[in-house]
């Protein structure tokens, strides 16, 4: 009974390599794309038969009326009583509509709960050509199979899409730890989603739909759940996205230039201009005798002896990125372009619709011509990322509390360290987030990291004679909202409640020595680590 036994398993083996490597399919600019986890393996033209399940993008629909229709419903309330509300707050909070999109909170956008009608809904999306499954309200069930090129089609012309898009990308934010955002920028603003599998109903299917940066609208379906799907496949994704421009700049920028060298006179050839928009090239004569040769597409304009551009935001962003520095290395090129967008959100002013700002050595200086290519795809493959949880300034080679310092930038992108990476170590505090969200998941406790600085000088000549310390050179203590203590090793962060009791400061120590052990054994021995603690604080 042994050899058939062994044989039955070998023809198995096979197939079961064949269902795990199952590779994820992309609908994107009418082309149906097969990816494995490093390549694309196919493409063909989309077929109109492949379909998929809904799964949590019926929740897309029903926020696309909510904000075309101007809806004004209430919060969802968690009271405990559906096992739903893990998606969306604990026992006793309530969930808002842009959050509960992101988190998945169908107990938020059950129709019922929002008073939508069977017959309002099918007049609304009627009235927009839309397909027949997005009419019928009861049916729009998870369970339901949609054509993948009509869902894609319903998305091109979905209302509201212009905000969803701004919101989703808090999806991108917060997957696998924020390893996606690291992988793909902001390309993605998509909705997740997770349904049982085809032929097995204990396995799971998954995937996103929505739009890239752009607004070209994409789907995607393949083995495990959205988030497997989003953590195993961002390599490949990262490499088949492309990166547009123009990006959507959301508000535009006023830029004095060259705020602090009076300006003479602009002369077009021989001609001296007048007040009014430039167009062409231009020479630029300042009062102290020096000259510079300017290019404007009608974005700059003469008036009353000064020199404003009128710019898209991430076109400002693209000409400080080149002004400031180059778009090479990659890596270091995108750390410093999220640096600049968040400068400008911590400092400009409001003029009007505009945001107002100094071309200066003392703000950001800014190119008076327009961007190159390159420095234009740095800006669009992060738009929209800011830093937030602390003040951002940068400087070109020194370094400091919260400052990117360019040249050290440079050294870590070549060491092979990515965009992320060089952010966390240059503002340790700080949270990759959205322009017009920016929330941190590290709320800092100064008090508490102050106190553990001058402790560490005093406890470092005993520290040092034991295997595996590292003392940190960066590090965040951030404040903890429920549970036990516990250090984020990957951002090097240290969540506790506060310094004021012992035993805060032993939370607090315990956990800084997890992180300080960390390529060591001892720092996953919880006695050793606890005993250490002690001895230091209480010893």
């Amino acid at each position: 009974m042994i050899r058939p036994l062994v044989w039955l398993l070998l023809c198995l083996l096979p197939a079961l390599a064949t269902a795990q490597d199952e590779p994820l399919r992309l609908g994107f600019k009418g082309e149906l794309l097969s990816l494995n986890r490093t390549q694309l393996i196919s493409r063909e033209p989309l077929p109109a038969d492949v379909q998929t399940p809904l799964g949590s993008v019926w929740k897309l629909f029903v926020y696309s009326w909510l904000v075309d229709t101007g809806a004004h419903e209430s919060p969802y309330e968690c009271r405990g009583q559906s096992k739903e509300e893990v998606y969306c707050c604990t026992a006793g909070g309530k969930i808002e509509r842009d959050q509960a999109l992101v988190k998945s909170c169908g107990l938020y956008f059950e129709p019922a709960r929002l008073g939508i009608t069977a017959s309002d809904w099918r007049s609304y999306w009627q009235a927009r050509q839309a397909p027949q499954w997005l009419l019928d309200l009861p049916a729009l069930q998870p369970a339901t199979r949609v054509p993948v090129a009509q869902l894609l089609r319903a998305l091109a012309m979905l209302p509201a899409q212009d905000q969803a898009r701004r919101v989703l990308l808090d999806v991108v934010l917060n997957a696998a730890d924020g390893n996606v955002v690291g992988e793909l920028g902001s390309r993605l603003r998509v909705k997740t989603w997770s349904w049982l599998g085809e032929q097995d109903p204990a396995s799971r299917q998954g995937g996103f739909a929505g739009w890239t940066a752009d607004g070209t609208p994409i789907w995607a379906g393949g083995r495990g759940t959205s988030q497997m799907v989003l953590r195993n496949y961002g390599q490949v994704l990262s490499a088949v996205l492309p990166v547009e421009w123009p990006a959507e700049a959301g508000r535009c920028v006023e830029v004095g230039l060259f705020s602090r060298y009076p300006i003479g006179r602009v002369l077009a050839g021989d001609r001296v201009v007048g007040a009014g928009p430039l167009q062409g090239d231009y020479r630029v004569e300042f009062s102290n005798g020096n000259q510079l040769d300017i290019h404007s597409d009608g974005e700059l304009f003469w008036l009353d002896g000064k020199l404003v551009a009128r710019l898209d935001r991430e076109e400002y962003v693209a000409r400080v990125l080149q002004r400031e520095a180059k778009p090479e290395p990659v890596e270091a090129a995108k750390a410093l372009a999220v640096a600049i967008r968040t400068y400008l959100l911590q400092n400009a002013t409001r003029h009007g619709e505009c945001l107002s700002i100094d071309d200066s050595s003392s703000r950001q200086r800014v190119a008076p011509r327009p961007a190159s290519a390159e420095s234009r795809s740095i800006a669009a493959w992060t738009s929209d990322l800011v830093l937030a949880g602390s003040t951002v300034t940068y400087h070109s080679d020194q370094p400091g509390p919260d400052k990117l310092a360019w040249q050290q930038a440079v050294e870590q992108a070549n060491a092979g360290q990515r965009y992320d990476a060089i952010l966390l170590h240059a503002y340790p505090r700080a949270s990759l987030s959205r322009w017009d969200n920016p929330v941190a998941s590290c709320e800092a406790l100064p008090a508490a990291q102050d106190w553990l600085q001058n402790q560490r000088r005093g406890w470092r000549q005993r520290l040092e004679r034991e295997v595996g310390y590292n003392e940190l050179s960066t590090f965040a203590v951030c404040r903890l909202a429920f549970g036990r203590p516990y250090v984020d090793r990957e951002r090097q962060r240290i969540y506790v409640r506060g310094v004021l009791s012992l035993q805060d400061r032993l939370d607090l120590t315990h956990e800084y020595l997890h992180l300080a052990f960390d390529a060591h054994p001892n720092g996953q021995d919880e006695n050793y680590i606890e005993g250490l603690a002690r001895h230091l604080l209480l010893e």
